[in-house]
């Protein structure tokens, strides 16, 4: 089964994926609990900080191997990756919950529009299709009758923020650095967390449940996460990976009916919709046989193929 599963690379990256909207959606209520009792800023600024000096010293030669070009790739997603936690996070203050949930999905409408206009990606019929679908889920789940202000302002832009990079990670991860990259990654957004929140002043957690909050968070869903969303998205599409993250409600759901909760019938219908988009998606077009590419012999004498433009709608850059 191991073999199988290396030989269809794609599937993986689904598979790991959904694992990692499962983990995200599993510390809603965790990560709730302890910004309530802290410092939003200082919440993010231990938990990434503490996520990228792990990667870090797990792998350091990770980094070394990334090269001028992945720091700079890194760094660029890093401070777009900030930007939208800290547009979420202020957007919260005066936004319900469950419609932040919902306008920060609505990144997998933003996300094949970003392609679109970036790298002249134009997505199939199918790939809207799955949107649509999506979209209708994550409204049906978490939207009842919301006012619009400038909470949720910055929540959408926090969303499109989101979705840019994700469409970032399209065109420059690689299995190869993505490792570095996440690593880079968390550590810009540690960075500038601490930097936002240093005229308040940086403390540390005030209790082991904060600190335990901050460790599980870092460890499952920011050091684990973030290398696998990296390494996942250098064998899916961009739009692909905004359909698979569309299930974090979903879990969410799941989560908070495991641990008592009542389910309405709206999150239960939602669910569902969310699910189906992911089948529209995978039944969508195949990329091209390795027979269907050009082959070309570099001065070394190593083989590369190298996709059609037609074939892809967009090139690789690592």
């Amino acid at each position: 089964m191991v073999n199988a599963l290396r030989r269809r690379p794609r599937m993986v990256a689904v598979l790991l994926l959904l694992l990692t909207s499962a983990i995200w959606g599993s510390t809603f209520v965790v990560v709730k609990q302890a910004i309530s009792q802290t410092s939003v800023l200082d919440f993010l600024a231990w938990r990434f900080m503490f996520a990228g000096l792990l990667l870090t010293a797990l792998r350091p030669r990770a980094l070394m191997r990334l090269g001028r070009r992945g720091w700079r790739h890194g760094v660029l997603l890093g401070v777009v990756l900030a930007m939208g936690y800290m547009a979420q996070t202020f957007g919260l203050r005066s936004t319900p919950a469950a419609v932040s949930g919902f306008l920060i999905g609505l990144q997998v409408v933003f996300t094949p529009v970003i392609g679109w206009v970036l790298l002249r990606h134009r997505p199939y019929r199918r790939t809207w299709a799955a949107v649509v679908v999506a979209t209708a889920g994550l409204a049906l789940m978490t939207l009842r009758g919301a006012s619009f202000g400038v909470g949720e302002g910055l929540t959408i832009v926090s969303s499109a923020v989101f979705a840019l990079q994700i469409v970032g990670l399209e065109q420059w991860a690689s299995a190869e650095n993505a490792y570095g990259l996440a690593t880079v990654q968390l550590l810009t957004i540690g960075g500038l967390s601490l930097v936002a929140g240093a005229p308040g002043g940086i403390g540390l957690p005030p209790t082991g449940s904060i600190w335990a909050a901050v460790v599980l968070t870092a460890v499952a869903a920011t050091a684990f996460a973030f290398v696998v969303q990296t390494w996942a998205q250098s064998h899916l599409s961009a739009t692909s990976a905004a359909v698979v993250f569309a299930t974090e409600p979903v879990f969410a759901g799941l989560f908070a009916w495991m641990s008592g909760e009542h389910l309405r019938w709206a999150l239960l219908a939602g669910g569902a919709l969310v699910v189906l988009s992911m089948l529209v998606m995978g039944s969508g077009r195949r990329r091209a046989a390795p027979s269907a590419q050009h082959r070309v012999v570099d001065a070394e004498g190593s083989l590369t193929l190298v996709e059609p433009v037609g074939l892809t709608g967009l090139s690789k850059t690592t």
